[in-house]
């Protein structure tokens, strides 16, 4: 049948199963826009209040339900203000597929109104990109970028389409898409069993666990690893999840602001599997000393990452899950008394603690927990917060915790958090911010406003760029140099103004209590939490350092006065 390029597009996402695209309409993809007004009752789209918001909402959704994330906008700076979403998704491996369209063939590179090159923007931050400037060649152009988006490591891929393409007609032929297999070409018997004879001859293993075990959903496969082998786990920022936060062989996240517990036992052990992570320099700190005394095993779906950061001593190329799957029946059940006993000793000698007196981050992000049982979503701007967030929450389940990890946006996780409540209907979402991420597309609880979603926006607001500031003190002789935010900004009243709910917090009872009103309301509410400008993320390893020279304030107090004397 003949059809528009406009009519393709929303056929080709339909056959994808596409229910909802997030996006911000223009003149160049206004053809789009009007085949997709045919169809709101197939697919749903959102309206955000900037089309940043848009690429950040696509990728919360497909974070938090494992399927593509899809965002439109239009030509020119439409195009280019998905840029940081894009790059974002790209650094942690999130299946989007951004289309735009651009100005029409004719006009390409002569400086027209609202044009730019967006394909060749975004080369380096995307799996892949097209423009397409040939109607005949839309329909297998948008399959594959699908099929790309999805494949193996999963990442972001763009789709530029001239005007005058979504306005020319030609055939179209409905086709079946067909479900993509998991990687498993390169998973060999040779890898296989020197996995499985490493394992056997450890005698104190640790399993490290990175966002590839989330995306590929290996949460029960990982168990029975840990329990087969008696090895403690721990994770990655982007492997919050994978491996159940509240279960007894967990010690918390690796590196800057690891655990001591993580920091100490990694680098105390014989053999590291470090499955579906990259091993970035935020967890390694000195590559050189990290995890020096043992033999390092990495799983990982991607061969680019092996012997990238670090040198490893064996590997095993494949879908995590699917690794795991052919490897545990090549093990055999283990004990590692005297090395449990030992991570025991860690947990007993460096306990979470929580402050007992004042309003904290690590207060309200545990409050959140036990209000909401361990069961909401949990999405985090960039910061101080964002690691009391992965600390005091104890994730459960994969999908759980949306995060900037790779990217490090601030401003992602208002979008994100309206991506995961439409992907997550009746699902109660948490962004957990800091008042300097709150204002980068604070624009956005219109749009949770606008669409009636159970949204809470929790601002830590110290009035200070937080973790900025953390490191002018510790390291910058506390030259404060513009990260001071005390202009009178009233958060309450702008997210009244949006028309949320805005409450605010200056003590531990005045957040429960808010909490409490936050979690009977139906739509976006705002808690401005007031906390100290100098409350600071412990532990912390210093930038370069040995991830085993974990500091608190205790460890800092003691080397301050010993200076002194």
């Amino acid at each position: 049948m003949q059809l528009t390029g406009a009519e393709i597009v929303i056929k080709c996402l339909l056959e994808q199963k596409v229910d909802t695209v997030f996006g911000y309409p223009g003149g160049a993809i206004l053809n789009v826009y009007d085949e997709l007004y045919k169809h709101s009752d197939e697919i749903r789209h959102v309206l955000t209040s900037h089309e940043q918001g848009a690429s950040h909402a696509a990728d919360g959704y497909a974070r938090s339900t494992g399927k593509v994330g899809v965002c439109f906008a239009t030509s020119g700076p439409g195009a280019t203000n998905l840029v940081t979403g894009i790059a974002t998704a790209y650094m942690d491996s999130v299946p989007m597929v951004a289309i735009t369209c651009n100005v029409t063939v004719p006009l390409l590179g002569k400086d027209s109104f609202q044009e730019v090159d967006i394909a060749g923007i975004t080369m380096p931050i995307t799996k892949h990109n097209f423009i397409v400037k040939d109607v005949d060649k839309l329909a297998q152009t948008l399959r594959r970028a699908f099929k790309i988006a999805n494949t193996g490591r999963p990442g972001p891929v763009l789709v530029d389409i001239t005007k005058d393409v979504t306005a020319s007609l030609c055939e179209y032929e409905e086709v079946v898409i067909p479900k993509i297999p998991r990687n498993v070409e390169n998973i060999t018997p040779a890898d296989l069993e020197t996995a499985a004879s490493m394992i056997a001859a450890a005698k104190k293993p640790y399993i490290f666990v990175g966002g590839g075990a989330v995306i590929s959903g290996a949460t029960e496969e990982l168990k029975e690893l840990a329990d087969t082998i008696d090895a403690p786990v721990c994770d990655s920022l982007m492997g919050k999840g994978a491996y159940g936060g509240v279960l007894p062989r967990y010690t918390g996240m690796l590196g800057m602001h690891g655990t001591k517990v993580s920091n100490l036992g990694v680098s105390s052990c014989d053999l590291l599997i470090a499955i579906g992570t990259r091993f970035s320099d935020r967890v390694l700190g000195n590559p050189k000393t990290f995890a020096k005394n043992a033999k390092v095993l990495q799983i990982d779906v991607d061969p680019a990452e092996i012997n990238k950061n670090i040198v490893v001593d064996a590997q095993i190329i494949g879908d995590v899950r699917e690794v795991l799957r052919q490897l545990l029946p090549k093990l055999k059940k283990q004990e590692h008394k005297d090395w449990m006993r030992y991570i025991e000793g860690l947990k007993d000698k460096f306990p979470t603690m929580i402050p007992k007196e004042g309003l904290t981050g690590p207060f309200a992000i545990d409050a959140i927990y036990r209000k909401t049982q361990g069961d909401a979503l949990i999405v985090t701007e960039v910061g101080q917060h964002q690691m009391w967030a992965a600390q005091y929450y104890n994730f459960s389940r994969p999908r759980q915790l949306l995060t900037s990890g790779g990217l490090g946006t601030m401003g992602y996780g208002l979008g994100a958090a309206i991506g995961a409540a439409v992907g997550n209907p009746g699902k109660k979402v948490f962004n957990i911010a800091g008042d300097g991420c709150f204002r980068m597309n604070m624009n956005e609880i219109a749009t949770a406003t606008r669409n009636k979603l159970p949204i809470v926006e929790v601002v830590l607001n110290n009035h200070v760029l937080g973790m900025v500031r953390q490191w002018q003190d510790l390291f910058y002789g506390k030259r404060y140099s513009n990260t001071v935010l005390d202009d009178g900004v009233d958060y309450v009243m702008l997210a009244q103004a949006m028309g949320a709910k805005g409450l605010r917090a200056t003590s531990q009872a005045e957040f429960e209590a808010c909490l409490e009103e936050a979690m009977e309301t139906e739509g976006p509410v705002l808690i401005d939490v007031i906390v100290g400008s100098d409350d600071k993320v412990w532990p912390m390893v210093a930038p370069g350092a040995p991830i085993s020279d974990c500091f608190d304030d205790v460890d800092l107090r003691e080397k301050n006065k010993k200076e002194d004397d």
